[in-house]
């Protein structure tokens, strides 16, 4: 059974890495290899996919086989969707939020969740458990890189990878900031791109997200 320290450290060798996160929403699996393909080979090797298409686990599992993609599942509500993203083998959980029964059923399957926070209380409560590695979850609308920097006060060990409304003209600010980790983010792939299979584009955006210094 997967501990929080284990799970925070095996998220920090998972993410430290890499910059940024593409948060993914594919909703045809023919897309799955292209796509992970393209990301690997223009710097951003680690993604989320998200739960929000029927395909989802589909291209969990096949954006897995793509050599150096390391594939975590997003929205992760229930133990249902814990059972389904381990099965697919998802290497990584992300939540928007956190409960006791999420966290519990994450490290039950032994799989290392980057739960969502937007407060200092919450952070506290995950830090009991013995995490020091979240999501800061909506960034932009629960203050953004000035909340980040204002937890680093009284936690400094406690590190982040933000996402909700983050861009290529607002992610520098929070990735400057000594307590996060990388950011999350769906400008990398655009989902005209997606649709119209333009992978050397989507490399391109990628290899330009994975220069963004960190």
């Amino acid at each position: 059974m997967l501990t929080g320290k284990e799970s925070s450290s095996q998220l920090r060798a998972m993410l430290t890495p890499v910059p940024i996160i593409p948060v993914l929403v594919v909703k045809n699996v023919a897309h799955a290899i292209p796509l992970a393909e393209a990301l690997v080979s223009g710097g951003l090797p680690v993604v989320e996919v998200t739960l929000r298409t029927p395909a989802a686990i589909d291209v969990i599992r096949a954006m897995g086989t793509v050599e150096g993609c390391v594939v975590g599942v997003g929205t992760l509500l229930s133990e249902d969707d814990v059972v389904a993203a381990v099965d697919a083998g998802a290497r990584f959980g992300v939540s928007p939020g956190t409960t006791e029964a999420l966290v519990t059923s994450c490290e039950r399957h032994d799989l290392p969740l980057l739960g969502g926070i937007a407060t200092v209380s919450e952070m506290m409560r995950l830090h009991e458990r013995g995490y020091d590695v979240a999501k800061f979850f909506p960034a932009e609308a629960s203050g953004g890189a000035p909340a980040l920097k204002a937890f680093a006060g009284p936690m400094p060990d406690f590190h982040f990878c933000p996402t909700g409304g983050l861009n290529p003209d607002n992610v520098g600010t929070y990735l400057k900031l000594p307590n996060v980790l990388c950011a999350g983010g769906s400008w990398v792939v655009p989902s005209e791109h997606l649709k119209s299979e333009n992978w050397p584009t989507i490399e391109s955006l990628a290899a330009q997200a994975s220069n963004l210094p960190c």
